[in-house]
């Protein structure tokens, strides 16, 4: 099992039942989670008002879809880890970027957000196989995934389509795991902070 659609949406409903404003659910992640943390895809913005567009396709900064390879890869380092999980894919990058079985499962909702919800195998995610699977099934690119999580829901990965970085929660020993990661730019989120955007 490289991704498989769900047609039962039951693996995501502690996302969509939460009562956490959509903006905060959607760019860090379901709540309760001992601790969270920011993946910068690219570095925060410099001054106020700055936009992406200085900083995005810089050739010494890796894809957001390795960075993010990278950090399940290091997330599925526990040894408890289990080898299945889930993500939730944003329907807003049209239809012609899914595979058709993807299509015709019903779509997870949130609002102002709606998904595609699929079952995948974590290591191959992290090892880029469910990419090629996709590519050869769509003949498209994979798209980020908006919300990716293991089955136990120990941590959760969450990545909205307009801010440079996705939101982590997980407990301390996992998020310390990643700050740790020499290959990520992994920072913390404090209680009440205010989360850097770009213009």
């Amino acid at each position: 099992m490289t991704f498989s659609p769900c047609s039962d949406q039951a693996p995501a409903e502690w996302i969509t039942t939460s009562d956490e404003h959509w903006w905060s659910l959607v760019t860090l992640g379901p709540p309760g989670f001992p601790s969270y943390a920011r993946l910068r895809f690219i570095p925060d913005p410099a001054h106020e008002g700055q936009s992406e567009n200085e900083i995005a396709g810089q050739s010494d900064i890796p894809s957001d879809t390795a960075q993010l390879r990278l950090a399940v890869e290091a997330l599925l380092q526990r040894p408890d880890s289990p080898a299945e999980g889930y993500v939730l894919m944003w329907d807003g990058w049209g239809e012609d970027e899914f595979p058709e079985p993807v299509l015709r499962t019903a779509r997870v909702v949130l609002p102002h957000r709606e998904y595609y919800l699929c079952r995948v195998s974590l290591a191959d995610f992290a090892s880029g196989v469910i990419e090629d699977s996709w590519q050869a099934k769509s003949n498209r690119p994979m798209p980020l995934p908006s919300f990716i999580w293991p089955s136990d829901r120990a941590w959760c990965i969450t990545k909205d389509v307009d801010p440079h970085w996705a939101g982590v929660g997980a407990e301390q020993a996992l998020i310390d795991q990643l700050l740790t990661e020499p290959s990520l730019d992994v920072v913390p989120v404090e209680t009440n902070q205010k989360l850097p955007f770009y213009h």
